[in-house]
């Protein structure tokens, strides 16, 4: 008998969004995934593009997210792309919206007054590229000293992109403990194992 998004501690809610999504059933990555994120343990985790693996993140992420009284955002997804933010956003916000979260995606390329004006009503799911978020955050747009959840994205190509630094300069300034989970395609641990900055590699989940 297969293992259901209910056994992997995924909220009734968000199973009920799934649903209606025509998602009814777990993928491998989630089954090896999901219940270690649910217990808020740091995560590294390998999948093929089309495993599922962005919703291996996004169901604990959002699961865990609360929402700050000042509108600052709780959680924090990394990639290196416009093109990986809005795809990621394409899957989260359905399943924010379940829960009544507000969620952004912030990148280069746009406009970014528009951003602060949105960002300034309040966020709790913030979906950035490390150079657009550096620029909210030295302009003291975006706050994430209380970020509780961070997710790096395609860490291979972060660090074939020389975007490393850039996320340890943002994970300075996150200031509370905080969950991190890291997911890649492709992830090289040679590539990773100078930059760990914040216990990526407690738990290696590996789906070849």
């Amino acid at each position: 008998m297969s293992t259901t998004f209910a056994e992997l501690g995924v909220p009734q809610d968000l199973i009920d969004a799934l649903a209606q999504q025509g998602i009814e059933s777990p993928f491998a990555i989630h089954t090896l995934a999901i219940k270690v994120e649910m217990a808020r343990r740091d995560v590294c985790g390998k999948a093929k593009t089309g495993s599922g693996k962005t919703l291996a993140f996004s169901l604990p992420a959002i699961a865990h997210t609360e929402r700050n009284k000042d509108g600052k955002p709780t959680t924090l997804v990394l990639t290196p792309t416009r093109e990986l933010a809005n795809q990621i956003t394409g899957v989260v916000e359905p399943l924010a919206k379940a829960r009544q979260l507000r969620t952004i995606a912030v990148y280069g390329g746009t406009n970014i007054d528009k951003q602060i004006e949105t960002i300034t009503k309040g966020i709790d799911i913030i979906i950035a590229t490390p150079g657009r978020l550096i620029d909210l955050i030295e302009r003291k747009a975006m706050d994430v000293a209380l970020v509780e959840c961070v997710v790096v994205d395609e860490a291979d190509r972060m660090a074939d992109m020389g975007f490393l630094p850039q996320v340890e300069w943002i994970l300075r300034h996150i200031q509370v403990n905080h969950q991190t989970m890291l997911f890649s395609a492709t992830v090289s641990y040679t590539h990773l194992r100078a930059h760990e900055t914040d216990s990526y590699l407690v738990c290696r989940l590996l789906l070849e």
